[in-house]
C-alpha cells in the first residue's frame, strides 16, 4: 500500500465518520452593572454613599484651591496703605480678595487703634472661623471612609447566612449554583465597601493635606501683619 493510497483511506474514514464537532466552551462574562446586582440591596447605600464621597471631595477640593490663591502683592499693598494712613483702601483691597487671608487682614484693620492682643484674637477668631467654613464635609468624608467598609461586612455577614440557609434547605443535594447568590453577595458588597471605604479615606487625608497648606497661609499672612503693626513708624 503506497502513500497515496493510505491518504485516500484516512480521508474516507474522515468522511464516513459522524461530524462530532467540540463546541468552544463560552466564558461567561459580567459587567460591573451585573455584579453590582448579584450584591443585592445592600449595594445602594453603598452606591449612595460613594456618590455623596466624589461630591464632597470635588466640592471641597475647588473651594480650598480657591482659598489658596491669593494675590503675591497683597500683603506689600496692604503694608503700603497704612504707613500711608490710607485704612479704607486698605479695607476696599481686602474686600476685592476674596481669599481668608484678606478676611482675617481685613478684621484686623477694623481693630487698629485697639491693644495688640485684641487685634490679634480678632483676627484668630476670623482665621478659626473659616478653617471651619473650609472644613465643611470633611466629618462626613472620614464617615464614609468608615462606614462603607462595615456596610460590605455587612453583606458579607448576611451573603454567608444566605448561602449557610439554602445549603440546609437542599440537604443532600447541595450544589455550588445552590450557594453561589449567597457567596455573590458575600464578596461582592465586601469588595465594593473596601472600594468606596479606601478611596473616601484617601481623599480625606488629601483635602486635610491642602488645608493645611491653606492654614499655613493664613498663620503667615497674620504674622506679616502684626510685625506691620508693631514696625517703628
Amino acid at each position: 500500500m503506497n502513500l497515496t493510497s493510505i491518504l485516500l483511506q484516512v480521508v474516507n474514514n474522515v468522511a464516513n465518520t459522524p461530524e462530532v464537532l467540540a463546541e468552544t466552551p463560552q466564558v461567561a462574562e459580567m459587567n460591573l452593572f451585573e455584579m453590582a446586582l448579584k450584591g443585592g440591596w445592600i449595594m445602594v447605600p453603598i452606591v449612595l454613599l460613594s456618590i455623596l464621597a466624589g461630591y464632597i471631595f470635588i466640592e471641597r477640593l475647588l473651594i480650598i484651591k480657591k482659598a489658596s490663591e491669593e494675590d503675591k502683592t497683597f500683603m506689600n499693598r496692604i503694608k503700603d496703605y497704612i504707613l500711608e494712613g490710607k485704612i479704607e483702601s486698605a479695607t476696599k483691597l481686602c474686600q476685592q480678595n476674596d481669599t481668608p487671608s484678606a478676611r482675617m487682614i481685613e478684621k484686623g484693620i477694623s481693630r487698629l487703634g485697639k491693644p495688640m492682643n485684641d487685634v490679634l484674637v480678632a483676627i484668630e477668631n476670623v482665621g478659626n472661623i473659616e478653617t471651619n467654613k473650609l472644613e465643611k464635609g470633611f466629618a462626613m468624608l472620614a464617615t464614609i471612609s468608615g462606614g462603607a467598609p462595615m456596610l460590605g461586612f455587612l453583606g458579607t455577614v448576611m451573603g454567608m447566612v444566605r448561602a449557610f440557609f439554602d445549603m440546609a434547605n437542599a440537604g443532600s443535594n447541595v450544589d455550588v449554583t445552590i450557594l453561589s447568590n449567597g457567596i455573590y453577595t458575600a464578596m461582592i458588597t465586601t469588595v465594593a465597601g473596601l472600594i468606596v471605604g479606601i478611596l473616601a479615606y484617601f481623599a480625606y487625608n488629601y483635602l486635610v493635606s491642602r488645608l493645611d497648606s491653606v492654614v499655613q497661609k493664613m498663620e503667615l499672612r497674620t504674622m506679616e501683619f502684626m510685625d506691620l503693626l508693631n514696625e517703628p513708624i
